[in-house]
């Protein structure tokens, strides 16, 4: 009882505003769940070579890119409610895109437009103006806990969505790739729907610069340091992305895609559970250790998993690992809405998110060249992926560990 009374409380500090955001980033992830595990597989179906399944990952995640950069810089002006529906409309007209055709240069425009994603990480042109909406709808001392609500249902829905995945590859009406991207058209259809019901206080409060005509955006320092520092994390992710790991599981082990669902399926529900420890660990070691203990150890584990020489072996190392490695999420996005001005959020979540994804575009092209030769035996991206992020988490500690640490 007295937990049922804390949750229906913090519905009721979250707002409308934030509960429709939650809600539309859930829909959204269950659809990149879905999607992501099937993807490779449509495009081999469709006779496109690995380098193109690389090709065409890279060209969504430039795409999002484009459009996080674009609204980071003018959504506010433009209004945060009008792009998150276009952004919607856009998703569900490339998820109709992949359902229903077989051309390639025609998937790689969707791609481009569509914020087709290899994983569940939602690097997006939603998620900038998303995190603006929920930072100025609650109290700065809640940062940590709503973001952790923000992604704890979405990671739950990617699972659900992974799960989905393995329920399409039993029916046989149609292929299960194209009945996913049919049912992400339909996902993104729902979430231009819970957009359009944001009410005026989801938009961006009136800046004196903006009352007195000027425009010009600027990037505060600590915020170019993190972009940096959260593109090489990005990238190094980038190296073991759902699809990429879904087409490495299949070629190394030969799991098939109802396996690969469940798999997936798992690999998404733990780290939603274990995210809900994040506000105790940013509590009790503040937001720079919240980020990078468990992301260090999500690492080392990655870099475990090409050794293990059996599928089941190597599934309980990806479990762990998977466990651990959203726990920063909510603790980083907390840190960068922590080091600025209200007025300078939306950039700094937009500019952040676009450093990620310029990262993300390249990660993909990248994995598959590793993917080449013996080099799939020994799952060169994931090892070079953990020594990368690693890497990252040694020099942001370095470069932050004298920044207030409040969560």
């Amino acid at each position: 009882m007295p937990n049922t009374r804390a949750a229906s409380r913090f519905l009721v500090e979250l707002g409308r505003n934030g509960r429709l955001i939650v809600a539309a980033r859930a829909l959204r992830t269950f659809g990149y769940g879905c999607t992501s595990v099937l993807l490779a597989e449509l495009l081999a179906q469709d006779g496109d070579d690995p380098w193109q399944t690389g090709l065409l990952l890279s060209l969504a995640s430039a795409g999002s890119v484009v459009a996080s950069l674009t609204l980071g810089l003018f959504a506010d002006r433009w209004g945060r409610r009008r792009t998150l529906i276009a952004c919607g409309c856009l998703m569900a007209v490339a998820g109709v895109a992949f359902a229903l055709s077989e051309s390639y240069p025609i998937l790689l425009a969707a791609a481009f437009i569509g914020t087709i994603s290899p994983s569940t990480n939602d690097n997006t042109p939603f998620s900038g103006v998303e995190q603006s909406i929920l930072a100025q709808t609650c109290d700065p001392r809640r940062h940590t806990t709503v973001f952790t609500c923000y992604n704890v249902t979405a990671m739950a829905a990617g699972a659900l969505g992974a799960l989905a995945a393995a329920a399409l590859a039993l029916q046989p009406w149609v292929t299960a790739a194209d009945a996913a991207f049919a049912l992400y058209a339909l996902l993104a259809v729902c979430t231009v729907l819970l957009f359009w019901r944001l009410s005026p206080e989801a938009e961006a409060p009136p800046s004196p610069r903006h009352r007195q005509g000027h425009h010009r955006v600027r990037v505060p320092g600590p915020v170019r340091r993190l972009a940096a520092l959260f593109a090489l994390d990005a990238f190094s992710g980038g190296l073991a992305v759902q699809s990429i790991l879904a087409w490495w599981f299949a070629q190394r082990y030969g799991a098939t895609s109802a396996q690969l669902g469940l798999v997936f399926f798992a690999a998404n529900l733990l780290p939603a559970l274990a995210q809900l420890t994040a506000p105790f660990l940013a509590s009790r070691r503040g937001l720079l250790a919240a980020m990078l203990l468990p992301h260090l150890a999500a690492n080392l584990l990655l870099a475990a998993i090409p050794f293990a020489p059996t599928l089941a072996s190597a599934v309980t190392l990806l479990l762990l690992r998977q466990t651990l490695s959203k726990i920063d999420v909510p603790a980083r996005q907390a840190f960068t809405a922590a080091i600025v001005p209200p007025a300078h959020r939306t950039t700094a979540a937009s500019m952040t998110s676009v450093a990620r994804s310029v990262a993300v575009s390249v990660s993909p092209l990248a994995a598959t060249t590793l993917f080449t030769g013996a080099l799939v035996m020994i799952g060169a991206p994931l090892l070079v992926g953990a020594a990368l992020g690693i890497g990252y988490d040694i020099t942001l500690w370095r470069a932050f560990r004298a920044a207030p640490m409040d969560s």
